[in-house]
């Protein structure tokens, strides 16, 4: 692209010079010509004034006169009659620029010059238009090597950044070369840059969050199905594949949720449901794992509420708070719900030491945990939580208070308040 250019710009140089130049040297060298001519007829015309003059007054008429009358690099011949021929200066040889004049008492005047001064002038000016086209030629070719790249280092860039693009570096460079063109570019590669960055930031977070979401209920099915594999009481069997059943379904539910969230978190699909039944289902799956560190579970607090909202997100966040509590809590685990104003409340408690303070108003962003964690899990529970059109907040911190607030119908059942159990 760069020879092309700097021949373009070259050829067109070419022939502006090719066409003014040829123009201007045979308009200077006609123009060198006539001004020549005219001198040597005015010379001639003068001359033959002088010697008509001189002749009125009876004047001598000789060289020694007449040559100081004439140019030095000029001949002239005057011829009168009854008088022998008068030469003043040196005849020149060659061509010769030459100018007759004729007096009224028929005398005349003729005035030579070497055409070789004229060809030294236009020698001069050819010299000079030559120097002027030479330094254009230059100037144009610089000029053509600078806009050349100017133009062709941008393109490079481009084809670089959208290399970098297929290969997987979606880093936008924000960089703009002051050509509208290559700026519109430009725009258009960042902008594929940052949604492919967005593509692949929601591709990771989609792997981080079902590798967590499922890690726990995989494990929960895979102890179930060994429960199975480990009797032979056919009603035990059938209990424990009913449970596995659910927990397949719930999984489905899991990765649904995850999907939906990577493509549009705007998105619900929100029902009524009975908060009662996700809570109580939360707490039998969890118990055996309770059971199993020697701690335990409970649940108190207003019964027969219902919620708007997501089971099988309500029921993953739940179980986020729920397995954070058995992962960095310690004591009894409690659940509560409550009313407050159009909202239903779910808190999740434990007796451990709670978040520290310096991660209190951090504890929902990704990467943050206060143990060896991923902290991930916190951060999925949020997102789930406002996608349900609810909140995750953490009331309190010693000990720690984590509360999923949910919107309600209006249309709970009337039951009194359950106790702890």
């Amino acid at each position: 692209m760069r020879r092309r250019l700097i021949n373009s710009t070259l050829a067109v140089v070419l022939v502006v010079i090719a066409v003014f130049g040829v123009s201007l040297v045979l308009v200077e060298t006609r123009t060198i010509s006539s001004s020549a001519q005219e001198s040597v007829d005015s010379e001639a015309l003068r001359l033959i004034s002088v010697i008509e003059s001189r002749l009125l007054g009876s004047e001598r008429i000789n060289p020694e006169v007449l040559d100081e009358q004439i140019d030095d690099r000029r001949y002239a011949l005057v011829k009168m009659p009854g008088r022998a021929p008068i030469e003043v200066g040196e005849r020149p040889r060659g061509s010769v620029i030459t100018a007759t004049e004729t007096g009224e008492h028929g005398e005349t005047v003729t005035v030579e010059e070497s055409r070789s001064a004229v060809t030294r002038e236009v020698g001069r000016t050819l010299m000079i238009i030559g120097a002027v086209a030479l330094l254009a030629i230059v100037s144009a070719v610089l000029l053509a090597v600078r806009q050349a790249n100017k133009l062709a280092s941008p393109l490079t860039d481009l084809a670089e950044t959208a290399e970098r693009l297929g290969s997987g570096d979606p880093r936008p460079r924000h960089k703009r070369y002051g050509v509208p063109e290559l700026d519109r570019v430009a725009d258009v590669l960042d902008a594929s840059a940052e949604r492919i960055a967005r593509m692949l930031t929601a591709e990771r977070r989609l792997a981080a969050d079902a590798s967590h979401q499922l890690r726990t209920p995989l494990t929960a099915l895979s102890m179930r199905i060994e429960e199975i594999s480990l009797t032979d009481d056919p009603e035990t069997v059938k209990e424990e594949a009913h449970i596995a059943l659910a927990q397949v379904e719930r999984l489905t539910d899991v990765v649904e949720r995850l999907l939906t969230n990577a493509r549009d978190p705007r998105t619900g699909s929100a029902v009524v449901f009975d908060l009662d039944e996700v809570v109580k289902q939360q707490i039998e799956e969890w118990r055996p794992a309770y059971r199993g560190e020697g701690r335990a579970i409970v649940c108190s607090g207003k019964h027969g509420l219902s919620a708007v909202g997501t089971p099988g997100a309500v029921a993953q966040v739940l179980a986020a708070l729920i397995e954070n509590s058995l992962m960095h809590g310690g004591g009894t685990v409690a659940l509560r719900t409550r009313v407050t104003g159009n909202q239903a409340v779910i808190e999740v408690t434990d007796e451990g030491p709670g978040v520290p303070a310096d991660l209190g108003a951090r504890i929902f962003e990704r990467t943050i945990s206060g143990r060896n964690s991923t902290g991930i899990g916190l951060a999925v529970a949020r997102d789930l939580a406002e996608a349900d059109g609810g909140r995750l907040e953490l009331l309190q911190q010693q000990p720690p208070v984590f509360a999923l607030f949910l919107s309600r119908t209006g249309q709970d059942r009337t039951e009194p308040e359950r106790p702890v159990r």
